[in-house]
């Protein structure tokens, strides 16, 4: 079966590789992947594949830009269900390099290889309607919005209930990885990826002139000493060996050379691997903020938006795709992976049903951008990693559907 696999996945390599690259070229941001779940839905339906759309809605009422696909094996009766997942949206970044194929959005990008992805689980998807004659059960493509963006769409179609009918044994996803070489794939059991927290801090002050500022209450110090104190709690209070991340990546005190600014506002994210501290941390940190401002006569809105949890791989499940990775691809081609504190709202599956997320190779050094870092401007994998990819995705939603 895995020649196969391979042979049809080879037949739909322009295909997925001209896929990737009209996504790639039409970016959406999260929840707003209308012209991008539209022209997935149109290549399954063309095929015949069953679909259903408007799934993911953000808000009651509002249209879900997600859709679940069911591909149905003929062989033999089967109520046996494997999902299988891609996510479709963009990032806010403007993009260079790419001549052939950049994006016509601006300041919208596909940084974290989502449109691969799609093009991916559509190849899959595709590939196994057209030997469904040989094999049993039904793969659910799973094609969701709103994975860089809270809530994430993933905790948007649990809550739906959207795997309830049918109900999957399991969930398969996986994402594209610039440091691992092409033909490469990673595996971790257990906790892989870290779970995710957004902080939005404003310290309130008292602006005034610059050169006066005995008569105003400064919220930069003040702000400045807060960033340093949030390290601290990393370096102090964490416990030694327990992976943790605080990044504060925006900081706006929008005064001028001779103005104090009447606040300062400060985005960041927060990442962790323990529930109990990552609760601890939610009470503590509000409570440092407080004491540093109000102890210079300023106030603080410290905001913690709770984010998804950590990704989970099954043991048994993330083993028996690990196998049917080496069969595919060969042990030496097979990478374990440590911890990431990178976040993932596939996390959201991992809590409801076994799910096995890997990683993918797409880094070339002879290939401009595909061994750049995720979500920066000159980001893009090597293309040759979509047979893989798609293959890998059909050969082990087939295997456990044969369980």
């Amino acid at each position: 079966m895995i020649d196969t696999i391979k042979s049809t996945i080879a037949d739909l390599r322009s295909d997925m590789i001209a896929w990737r690259r009209h996504l790639h070229q039409h970016p959406e941001l999260s929840f707003h992947e209308t012209d991008t779940v539209r022209y997935v839905v149109e290549k399954l339906r063309a095929e015949g594949v069953e679909v259903r759309d408007g799934v993911g809605k953000l808000t009651p009422g509002s249209p879900g830009t997600g859709a679940i696909a069911l591909v149905k094996g003929e062989k033999a009766p089967s109520d046996a269900c494997i999902a299988i997942r891609a996510d479709l949206d963009a990032l806010p970044i403007t993009e260079v390099g790419k001549e052939a194929y950049r994006s016509k959005s601006p300041g919208v990008m596909h940084a974290c290889g989502h449109d691969a992805h799609t093009a991916m689980v559509l190849g899959a998807g595709l590939a196994l309607h057209r030997l469904r004659a040989q094999w049993s059960g039904t793969v659910m493509l799973v094609f969701q919005p709103g994975e860089e963006k809270e809530p994430g769409g993933a905790s948007l179609l649990v809550k739906e209930g959207v795997f309830n009918d049918p109900k999957p044994s399991g969930i398969l996803g996986q994402h594209v990885t610039p440091e691992l070489p092409t033909g490469k794939l990673g595996f971790r059991s257990g906790a892989f990826m870290a779970a995710a927290d957004e902080l939005y801090i404003t310290v309130k002050g008292h602006g005034g002139h610059a050169g006066s500022p005995h008569l105003a209450i400064d919220p930069v110090p003040i702000a400045a000493q807060l960033i340093l104190a949030l390290q601290q709690v990393v370096s102090r209070r964490n416990r030694p060996g327990q992976p943790m991340v605080l990044s504060l990546g925006k900081v706006i005190a929008n005064g001028a050379t001779n103005i104090i600014p009447d606040e300062v506002r400060i985005e960041g994210t927060m990442r962790t691997f323990d529930e109990a501290w990552r609760t601890e941390l939610h009470r503590m940190l509000p409570e440092l903020g407080r004491g540093i401002c109000e102890g210079h006569g300023a106030k603080v809105d410290f905001t913690i938006v709770k984010g998804s949890p950590v990704v989970k791989n099954d043991p048994e499940l993330t083993a028996r795709i690990r196998e049917a990775a080496i069969a595919y691809v060969g042990v030496e081609n097979i990478v374990d992976m440590d911890i990431r504190m990178g976040a993932e709202d596939f996390a959201y599956y991992t809590h409801v049903m076994p799910g096995c997320f890997f990683r993918l190779g797409t880094g070339n050094p002879t290939k401009p951008g595909t061994q750049s870092g995720l979500h920066r401007a000159e980001m893009d994998i090597d293309e040759d990693a979509l047979e893989l990819g798609a293959g890998m995705m059909a050969w082990g939603a087939i295997r456990e559907l044969a369980r």
